[in-house]
């Protein structure tokens, strides 16, 4: 079968993502990307120059994915606490089993070694946290920066899951949250008492 002479970025980041996510992005190679997309290793090269500029690029565009997420599910829930929990729940969705959160804990390792994907990561945070904030806005009791608190517990959630995921991941972080939201009309009763 013949190679395909040209195939747009979006597919062929998808590939690599996919690359990393099953063997680690030292495993990500010209040669392994042209092997799961069937583009030349040459034509690969020719558009991302480098192993390094390609991760990168794959990166970003997981970025991209996850920007557009975020925006959607902030976009469609309530702005109320129970409207957080779901948004942050939606966001779990896309961690799937204990396997691939874990390859995805270590492509975040790219993330954090590259000041470029920080500030990606830095920029998402100020996005969630803004976003979660505003679902707070109607309630008395709750602290300033919740929103980053909030967003804080949710990653905390993640991983203390990932020790021992025998439930779901959603349904583990739903029931966290949820916890945490109820901290605050408790507070808000026994100010009102």
């Amino acid at each position: 079968m013949p190679r395909p002479k040209t195939l747009p970025n979006e597919d062929v980041l998808d590939a690599a993502l996919g690359i990393m996510r099953k063997v680690g992005p030292e495993g990500l190679t010209f040669a392994a990307l042209s092997a799961a997309c069937g583009l030349s290793a040459s034509t690969l090269v020719q558009r991302f120059e480098t192993k390094s500029g390609l991760i990168q690029a794959a990166l970003l565009h997981a970025w991209d994915r996850l920007d557009r997420l975020t925006a959607e599910l902030a976009g469609s829930m309530p702005k109320t606490p129970a409207g957080a929990v779901a948004l942050l729940v939606g966001l779990s969705g896309d961690y799937g089993g204990i396997e691939s959160y874990a390859d995805d804990l270590l492509i975040l390792r790219e993330d954090l070694r590259d000041p470029h994907l920080r500030a990606r990561g830095a920029a998402w945070r100020d996005v969630l946290s803004a976003a979660l904030e505003e679902r707070f806005g109607g309630v008395p009791a709750a602290p300033a920066g919740i929103g980053l608190m909030m967003a804080a517990q949710w990653q905390g959630a993640l991983l203390w899951w990932s020790f021992d995921p025998c439930v779901p991941v959603t349904d583990f972080v739903e029931e966290r949250l949820e916890r945490f939201v109820a901290t605050f009309a408790a507070e808000r009763e026994a100010h009102s008492s």
